[in-house]
């Protein structure tokens, strides 16, 4: 499952880097017809286009859609590196002594000393 997915994630990064072979083989597969329906030069008797200027208008519209999306991936990464600085008033406290002692003193010698390991249960092993 995790190779599947992993398999995925990588045709998916890749994708975008061959829109214009996308493009390129959708207009290959449907030439004849774009050549029959769109071609500005359908109408001539001896048409040299055969749609490539479909082909032209489409590899076009795929860059300028392309230029867009990077310039729109450039504002975003201006938009997060700026940084609002907030500016905090702490104000001095003066400090609280206590008279109470928190912690205890070892006058005198322990009275044992334990030489054994700890081993964990033998049943997670």
């Amino acid at each position: 499952m995790k190779r599947l997915f992993v398999i995925f994630l990588s045709c998916m990064l890749l994708v975008p880097s061959f829109g214009s072979f996308f493009v390129y083989t959708s207009f290959k597969l449907n030439q004849e017809e774009i050549s029959k329906t769109i071609c500005v030069q359908r109408k001539m008797v001896f048409n040299t286009c055969n749609g490539r200027c479909e082909l032209q208008k489409s590899l076009k519209k795929y860059a300028d859609n392309e230029k867009r999306m990077q310039n729109n991936l450039k504002e975003k990464a201006e938009v997060i590196y700026i940084q609002a600085s907030i500016s905090n008033n702490f104000k001095l406290t003066a400090l609280i002594e206590s008279e109470a002692k928190n912690f205890a003193s070892f006058n005198k010698k322990p009275i044992g000393i334990a030489n054994s390991t700890f081993h964990p249960p033998s049943y997670f092993i």
